[in-house]
C-alpha cells in the first residue's frame, strides 16, 4: 500500500471517529466507551504509521487551512459527550504540565479531550472533502504535525480514562 492509500485509510478512520462523536447522543454510555476504546488506538497507530514524505511538503497556500470547527460546534461535541458520560466525564490528569507544581490533583474532562481530538480530525476530513481529495496529502501533513505537537498525548491520556470507565467495577 502506497502512502496515498494509507492516507485515504486514515481519512476514513478519522471520519468514523468524527461520526461517532457527532452521533454520541444516540448511543448508550457503554456503547460509546467501547467505540472510543476501539477507535483511539487505531487512530494513534494510523498517525504514527504514515510518515509524511518529502513530496508532501506544505506549499505556502496550504500552510493555513480553513477551520471548520468553530467554538459553538466544538462545544456541542464536547457537551454531547459530557452529558452522555455524566460523572464519568472527569478524570485525574497526571501528565498536565502544572501537575508537577501542584499539591492538589488536576481534573481533566473526557469530553474536552475527545473534542480536542475531534477538532483537527474534522478539519482534516473537511479539507479532503471540500478539495475533492486534491489536498489529501497536504491536509494529512498538517493534521499529522498537529498530532505530534498537540493531540497525541491527549489521545493517550483520554484512552487511559476511557479504559478505566470500561473496566470499572
Amino acid at each position: 500500500m502506497d502512502n496515498r492509500e494509507k492516507i485515504l485509510a486514515v481519512t476514513a478512520l478519522s471520519a468514523e471517529y468524527c461520526r461517532a462523536l457527532q452521533t454520541c447522543r444516540d448511543m448508550e454510555p457503554e456503547e460509546f466507551t467501547d467505540r472510543m476504546v476501539n477507535l483511539l488506538p487505531r487512530l494513534y497507530l494510523a498517525f504514527t504509521d504514515v510518515e509524511p514524505d518529502e513530496t508532501m511538503a506544505l506549499s505556502e497556500e496550504d500552510e493555513y487551512f480553513e477551520t471548520y470547527v468553530d467554538e459553538d460546534f466544538y462545544d456541542s461535541i464536547r457537551r454531547g459527550v459530557e452529558v452522555l458520560l455524566g460523572p464519568d466525564d472527569t478524570f485525574l490528569e497526571t501528565f498536565e504540565e502544572n501537575m508537577k507544581y501542584s499539591d492538589t490533583p488536576i481534573a481533566a474532562s473526557v469530553s474536552e479531550c475527545l473534542a480536542d481530538i475531534f477538532q483537527p480530525l474534522f478539519n482534516f476530513i473537511s479539507i479532503v472533502r471540500d478539495s475533492e481529495g486534491e489536498k489529501v496529502e497536504a491536509a494529512y501533513r498538517n493534521c499529522r504535525e498537529d498530532f505530534a505537537a498537540y493531540w497525541a498525548q491527549t489521545l493517550c491520556n483520554v484512552l487511559r480514562a476511557l479504559n478505566n470507565i470500561k473496566y470499572k467495577s
